[in-house]
């Protein structure tokens, strides 16, 4: 591929070299290059689409990296990745060694903080840009810039810094990139309150003007911004004929709604706006999948959409048709909705990616997609769960995290029955450190009257779901992403009891636990162990609950075995290895505990192959593992 512009740019300060009308073919060029490379290097194709004039636009105008720009969600990134001295590492995008999923200060200094999950952009710019501010001395310092998405702007936090940069002094720019969607279309309140609201350009030069005369007479400084900025507000809706906006009202400068699309305007505004104090906000409106007409037509599909024929749209098959964990979920959280009009489900702004949408297409007034928003799910699961009702909320593991305190408090202490399926748990693979979902047993764990399943089977899931609906008090339900393994050991779940294990081999001399379906991995390489060592020597069992464990299973290999294996695609540290370890030694059993899973590190991104076999705990890795046990 050869690009007339893009080829020449390598750093923003080579873009900053053209002339202004040069900029639609660099984006056109951009985007071009972003299609070509995720045909065949999967990775978020529609949201960086949508926002490759923003930030040529950006970079155009703004001096980075001395200047910063915060972006929420990497999905938005790539052009900036591409712009920002990696446009030749790009193809290597999310696999191992390649580029980072998202933006990441580790990887370049034009990364101004991490970006992998929603809403932080604003409170982390509004901290960049004030500490700015305190160290300057007689230094220019940086502007900063916080990139947010309309969906973003439906978590909590994103109004916290709303609020807090409207406190606090300083010169935040915030551009509001309105795209009507999330990886599905955005509901709410919010949402609707963006497309409803216009601005004239009549109102802009006006206020402009007045701004202008305002500051050479000296009518305006800090003590009467906001005075100035109500009567501001007032102006805008007689001109307009509309309401003051929310941005306004705390007394932020509004600026928008604008051509999100058209990069020389974006240029202009910028330019104007670049040098203005006090904190504003651009909203731009925008296309998710622009220049792509199948991306554009549906936009949730090509959020993520694998690899594709770049001219003909056409996406590429998988290869095969085995079950997928969240399918198993979302069919059997039907099956039972239809037995028990109290079920209702759950999930912030995860319809398609946990399947709960087919719960949704069935009978919808009874599925709430609450936005980018998990700690308010946990806690209005809480209050459906107090007035009666049985919620089942889905949330991917790394973004339960956001929740711990709503899980701790609205749930956990006063034993509401809700029940928390925990998607995504364990190596996810491409997305990488801010997606694998490694630390749920963890923190789940350490909470009181909180139940912990992991299923190993499509068949187990299925049951624990049963189970859960019919118990009382918290339960979580953890489960990976991927394909359900096939031709794997069977659960006769009719004789299991909640908190009860299932002895999967007979073994003489170590006993192997394992939990969820890293269980299957384990099988398989104390197979390939035996064949190597010509005994029969390790116990398996697969635990199935975390919380609570099975005693009679660790009392019986604390009298017969000297050595236990744990096995958990999880943290080492909290998870089931430490589960054992301490009832081994509280119980006086002089047993030699060997705990196998991630150690204390974030895991980088690749394919959770190279991931697991990265880790040791591929069938080789635990293989390996197993005989170095028995030899010591």
């Amino acid at each position: 591929m050869e690009y007339r512009y893009l080829d020449k740019i390598n750093t923003p300060q080579d873009l900053r070299q053209l002339p202004r009308e040069a900029l639609p073919q660099v984006c056109d060029e951009i985007r071009d290059y972003i299609i070509q490379c995720l045909s065949h290097n999967p990775g978020h194709l529609a949201s960086s689409l949508g926002a490759v004039e923003l930030t040529v636009a950006l970079h155009y105008v703004f001096d980075t990296p001395h200047d910063q720009i915060v972006w929420d969600v990497g999905h938005q990134a790539y052009a900036h990745k591409i712009l920002t001295a990696r446009r030749e590492q790009f193809a290597t995008i999310r696999r191992w060694g390649g580029l980072s999923p998202f933006p990441t200060p580790d990887e370049s200094e034009y990364d101004a903080f991490v970006a992998g999950h929603a809403s932080n952009s604003i409170s982390a710019a509004l901290g960049i840009q004030v500490a700015g501010e305190l160290q300057a001395d007689k230094k220019i310092p940086p502007a900063v810039v916080a990139v947010i998405g309309d969906g973003s702007m439906t978590g909590g936090l994103a109004f916290e810094g709303l609020n807090n940069t409207s406190m606090n002094r300083n010169n935040l720019l915030i551009v509001v990139n309105d795209n009507h969607m999330a990886i599905d279309p955005i509901k709410g309140g919010f949402t609707q309150y963006l497309v409803d609201l216009t601005t004239s350009n009549r109102y802009n030069r006006w206020r402009w003007w007045l701004y202008q005369i305002a500051v050479k007479r000296h009518w305006v400084d800090d003590s009467k911004k906001n005075q100035l900025q109500s009567r501001h507000n007032a102006l805008k809706a007689w001109l307009t004929h509309q309401p003051n906006n929310i941005f306004q009202g705390l007394h932020l400068r509004y600026f928008g709604p604008t051509d999100g699309h058209d990069v020389e305007g974006l240029v202009r505004i910028l330019t104007e706006i670049k040098y203005h104090k006090g904190p504003r906000v651009l909203h731009i409106i925008t296309t998710k999948g622009k220049g792509y007409k199948p991306a554009e037509l549906d936009q949730t599909t090509w959020h993520a959409p694998g690899e594709f024929d770049p001219k003909s749209g056409e996406r590429k098959s998988s290869g095969h048709s085995h079950q997928l964990w969240q399918d198993v979920f979302g069919q059997e959280l039907l099956r039972l909705a239809r037995l028990d009009s109290r079920i209702v489900g759950i999930t912030p702004a995860m319809l398609s990616g946990c399947s709960m949408s087919i719960m949704k297409e069935a009978i919808p007034q009874r599925v709430f997609d609450v936005g980018i928003a998990e700690s308010h799910a946990l806690t209005f699961a809480a209050g459906l769960a107090k007035g009666g009702i049985i919620p089942v909320v889905n949330v991917y593991s790394s973004f339960l995290q956001r929740a711990y305190d709503q899980i701790v408090h609205d749930v956990a202490l006063t034993r509401q029955h809700v029940v928390i399926c925990v998607d995504r748990a364990g190596i996810v693979g491409h997305d990488g450190a801010t997606h694998h979902g490694l630390l749920d047993l963890c923190f789940l764990r350490s909470i009181p009257n909180m139940q912990i399943a992991a299923p190993r089977t499509a068949e187990d899931l299925r049951y624990m779901m049963q189970q859960a609906i019919q118990m009382d008090g918290p339960v979580a339900i953890r489960y990976p992403r991927g394909n359900v393994p096939q031709n794997v050991t069977e659960t006769n779940n009719k004789l299991q009891e909640i908190g009860k294990a299932v002895q999967l081999r007979q073994g003489t001399k170590i006993a192997v636990l394992t939990i969820g379906a890293i269980g299957n991995t384990t099988y398989q390489a104390i197979e390939e162990a035996e064949k190597k060592a010509g005994s029969n020597t390790w116990a398996l069992w697969d635990m199935r609950w975390l919380k609570p464990i099975d005693t009679n299973v660790l009392e019986h290999i604390g009298q017969h075995y000297h050595t236990v294996i744990t096995v958990e695609d999880g943290m080492t540290e909290g998870g089931l290895g430490s589960a054992v370890s301490e009832y081994m030694t509280e119980h006086g059993f002089p047993v030699r505990v060997i705990r196998l899973g991630v150690k204390d590190q974030f895991v980088t991104h690749g394919s959770p192959d190279e991931l697991y076999h990265f880790l040791h705990l591929d069938k080789e890795g635990l293989c390996e593992s197993l005989l170095q046990a028995l030899e010591k």
